[in-house]
Formats: structure tokens, C-alpha cells, sequence
């Protein structure tokens, strides 16, 4: 009896993970052995890979091939197994040139590496991008171990409590921070309450990071967490001038000093 449940179990093929795309009249769910066999997929390398911090190779799917029905204007969440939740543009996702987004598949039969000691590897579905400076992607927006992938509206729609003062100006440095902060920081943090992410601190809530931080200490922070605060399991990571330039790095932190007056208790 045993040596028939061995031999039914080495039969059995191990594609267990699945990716539940719902992206309103085109809802799917996609099987780890279905993406394997996706007439686009192929072998791409990912030069410096944000996750492994090292070339890696993976076998992926251009993710606009899987993206029914979007279009640029869309507005996309991508969530993962831990909690993280990043907020996606659809335009950048369904580029075929410049930077241009994968669904990396981990086959269970050639696993991938864990990220560092003691913890998972990227997979099973991990969003990553080839020639990511062209279009200035950012970290958050790399996604690993993903579940699904919703259509959604806009964060300014679904969470009011993160908007600056209406009396600004469009083109207000505030709102291009809040702009920026939803491409950042929203992955991982909520503020005031609002967001989807399971994964890090309220960024508002009790005290905003600009009333307990110098404000070059707080930049020194966002662009290496670890030099100011060392410990093995941190999991925030450093935002380099060529991700998020000066400039943009003095709206992000203007958004954020602005909201200390605009707490509002979830």
C-alpha cells in the first residue's frame, strides 16, 4: 500500500500554484502547468534582478499576452501571498518595447533560489521587467510570489483619506508626491488607514515619518533603510537616485509632511 501511494505521488505532477487574473469581463484562472505550456513564453534574463540582486533567468510570459480586455488607461493591483499590494499603471504592463513586463513561472521541477537564508523563493509568479531603466520602474513595482492580479479603480477613488488638499493645484509638487507615493510606497504602506497592503507600517497613523524624522535623515532612510537601521529581517528596500531622483524624492517627502496635517484616524 505504501509503495503504491510513493508511486502515485511521483506521478502525480506538482502544479499546485495558480494565478487568478480578474480583470472585469475577462476573469481566469491560470494553473503554474497552463503557463508552462503558453504558446509565448520563453527563456528571458533579467540583468541585476531587484529581488536576488543578481542576473537571473527565468522562463515568462510577456504579461500583456495574459492581460485580456485592459487597456492603457486601466488602473491594475497586483497581490501577493505575504500581503504586499502593488499598485500598477496598465500602460507600462502592456508595452512591447523599452521596459517591458514578464510573468516569470517557477516550474516545480527546477525551482528557483530562496531570496536569502531561511526564506521562500521569489516564485511561484514573479513580475519582472526587461530594460527597467527605460521606463523608470520601480522596486514596488516587482512583485513577487503573486496570487492575483485585479482590475481596480484608481487609488484616488478608493481611497479618499490619502488625498492632499483639494484646493491644490494639479501640477502642485503635493500631488506629484501623491503620485509618487502611490508608485512607491503604497505597495507596502497604508496612510491614514488607506490601502490594501498587509505588509508594513501606517505611514500617517499615530505619527507621520517626517514628525519623528529630520528631514535628511528620512531621505538617507528611503534611499538605504539599512544605514540607519540594521537588522536581519528588514524587508524595506533603498530607493537609488536613479530610481527615484532627488527631485522626485523632495515631492515624495513634501507629500508626506503635507498629509501630517491631514491625518485621519481609519
Amino acid at each position: 500500500m505504501l509503495i503504491l501511494f510513493g508511486a502515485l505521488l511521483l506521478s502525480t505532477p506538482l502544479y499546485a500554484a495558480q494565478l487568478n487574473l480578474e480583470l472585469g469581463a475577462s476573469n481566469r484562472t491560470w494553473q503554474t502547468e497552463e503557463l508552462l505550456k503558453h504558446p509565448q513564453i520563453q527563456t528571458i534574463t533579467i540583468n541585476n534582478d531587484v529581488s536576488y540582486k543578481r542576473d537571473m533567468s527565468y522562463r515568462a510570459v510577456p504579461l500583456a499576452a495574459l492581460l485580456t480586455g485592459i487597456k492603457p488607461e486601466d488602473h491594475l493591483q497586483a497581490v501577493a501571498l505575504d500581503g504586499f499590494a502593488a499598485e500598477l499603471a496598465a500602460a507600462p504592463l502592456l508595452n512591447d518595447k523599452g521596459a517591458r513586463a514578464w510573468l516569470a513561472i517557477e516550474d516545480p521541477g527546477k525551482p528557483w533560489p530562496a531570496l536569502s537564508e531561511g526564506k521562500h523563493s521569489a516564485g511561484p509568479f514573479y513580475l519582472v521587467w526587461t530594460d527597467p531603466q527605460a521606463g523608470n520602474i520601480s522596486p514596488e513595482q516587482w512583485p513577487f510570489e503573486v496570487a492575483s492580479i485585479k482590475r481596480m479603480a484608481p487609488v484616488a477613488e478608493r481611497f479618499p483619506a490619502l488625498l492632499p488638499d483639494p484646493a491644490l493645484k494639479a501640477d502642485d509638487p503635493v500631488n506629484k508626491g501623491f503620485a509618487l507615493f502611490q508608485k512607491n510606497c503604497l505597495a507596502c504602506h497604508r496612510l491614514n488607514g488607506a490601502g490594501d497592503s498587509q505588509f508594513g507600517p501606517d505611514l500617517n497613523i499615530p505619527f507621520n515619518p517626517t514628525e519623528y524624522f529630520g528631514v535628511d535623515f528620512l531621505k538617507r532612510y528611503i534611499r538605504d533603510p539599512q544605514s540607519l537601521r540594521q537588522w536581519p529581517q528588514a524587508k524595506m528596500p533603498g530607493f537609488t537616485a536613479q530610481v527615484l531622483p532627488d527631485g522626485d524624492m523632495e515631492m515624495l517627502v513634501g507629500y508626506l509632511k503635507h498629509m501630517a496635517g491631514r491625518k485621519v484616524k481609519p
